[in-house]
């Protein structure tokens, strides 16, 4: 019965979104492609996970507040601390292609990760099925010897990880990495390795998985037109099995992020005003990505404290959403396939908090205003106002933005019964519950819906 409803969930998801993709064919250029809109479910999702796996994850190592997914990269630097962490634990001679047979993956449980998901409120995955190293998660062609198929796990990770989250009812995506650091023909032969690695890959992992979002990165190095990406795009829109419903970011080429493709992308909060900016007339569709730490694969050399906290993971949450963006949080798997304990307890208290409090997030739009200071953060659905507190307000929430445009109503989400309210000294004025906010269901934040306001 629970598969047959995902079934036929997804048959009304795709239903939904073949009108815009099947009524008009797009052409190789900025100009059409450009015009394609964001699937409506990616901006209802409004919280995914990232996953950062690979080689990488043997070493697990970086200077605190860097990425330890470029590990490989960070050696060639012999006055470097990688370098020399690397030779004082491996010795000079242990080549980082050594640590692929001791990928193993051992203890991967997809069907544990994709609950781990669910549970975390995130309604889509996406997984980097090569990053820059390229090594690939799957059995590529192209990329023989240098996959998790000919070598380490010997198992197709892309496709048992994408089996189990659609499993649970979420959307699966994948990240690809445009270049590679090392790759021969991408060294001394570009448009080879464009037309013989990159392109190909890119058709196969479509054509395998179906992803629903296709996250790429790496383009920084070369403009869009040596990516030949209006040309795949043009296949991916027009042609291929994933085209009513497939989301993609901007990074096609060193000048078109935060311009061209489709959802823009903040990493670290370093997404630029241009899109940030809340423009409620037309505000572009965004999404920040952040890790947990400070680094998206796993860096054994952070602690406790560069972990951040509910508090900072619900108010990043809060905040994107709020200004029209996304939410995709990283968490970077062990070598053996473990989702580290500290990593899980964050995405089950994500969870917690929007068991309660999703109804001011999932398919939400912004608001006429965002914020009021730091602490009230606004979003609106089906003519409800959510006003998000950070911190409990205190026996009294004053707002200044909400005007009475009927018979004003009030509830906190989480508690039966309403609020009492009224207009005074240019302000809504709302008596809020008096009891011990620790005793809420979902703590973190606190949500006010609000009705008759505007």
């Amino acid at each position: 019965m629970r598969r047959n409803l995902i079934l036929a969930t997804a048959v009304l998801l795709l239903a939904s979104a073949t009108s815009f993709s099947q009524q008009k064919t797009y052409q190789s250029d900025w100009n059409s492609l450009n015009t394609r809109p964001i699937p409506q479910w990616y901006d209802q999702a409004k919280f995914g996970i990232f996953v950062h796996w690979g080689v990488y994850s043997v070493p697990a190592w970086a200077p605190k507040g860097q990425y330890a997914e470029w590990y490989w990269h960070s050696m060639q630097d012999h006055s470097g601390a990688t370098w020399k962490f690397h030779v004082k634990t491996y010795g000079a001679n242990f080549k980082y292609q050594d640590f692929a047979p001791m990928f193993k993956a051992r203890l991967f449980n997809p069907g544990q990760w994709a609950e781990l998901f669910k549970a975390a409120g995130a309604r889509y995955v996406v997984l980097t099925s090569k990053h820059h190293e390229g090594f690939c998660l799957w059995p590529s062609a192209e990329s023989w010897n240098w996959n998790s198929v000919d070598v380490g796990p010997h198992q197709d990770l892309v496709g048992e990880l994408s089996a189990a989250v659609r499993a649970e009812g979420l959307r699966m995506g994948l990240y690809y990495s445009l270049y590679e650091w090392y790759n021969p023909y991408y060294l001394h032969d570009v448009n080879r390795y464009v037309d013989e690695v990159m392109l190909p890959q890119m058709k196969d992992v479509v054509n395998r998985y179906h992803p629903a979002v296709l996250w790429t990165d790496g383009e920084w190095e070369k403009p869009s037109s040596v990516w030949k990406s209006t040309q795949f795009l043009a296949w991916l829109f027009n042609d291929s099995p994933v085209k009513d419903y497939i989301a993609i970011n901007d990074r096609w080429g060193s000048e078109t992020r935060g311009k061209d493709g489709g959802f823009y992308t903040s990493e670290y909060g370093k997404g630029g005003a241009n899109f940030q900016k809340v423009n409620y007339g037309g505000v572009h569709k965004w999404e920040e990505d952040q890790g947990i730490g400070a680094s998206y694969g796993y860096n054994r050399n952070e602690d406790v404290e560069d972990y951040k906290t509910p508090d900072q993971l619900i108010a990043l949450l809060v905040k994107t959403v709020s200004r029209g963006g996304n939410f995709l949080l990283d968490v970077g798997p062990t070598a053996d396939g473990r989702i580290p304990d500290i990593m899980q307890e964050r995405l089950l208290e994500m969870g917690q908090w929007l068991k309660t409090n999703g109804e001011a997030i999932y398919g939400s739009r912004p608001w006429r205003s965002a914020n009021e200071g730091d602490n009230v953060w606004y979003t609106s659905q089906a003519g409800a106002v959510y006003a998000i507190c950070l911190k409990w307000p205190g026996p009294e929430l004053n707002l200044t933005e909400p005007k009475r445009a009927g018979q004003v109503s009030a509830t906190l989400l989480g508690r039966d019964g309403s609020l009492k309210t009224r207009f005074a000294h240019g302000q809504l004025q709302i008596d809020t519950p008096r009891v011990d906010p620790g005793g809420f269901p979902a703590p973190y934040a606190f949500v006010v819906k609000l009705t008759g306001v505007d």
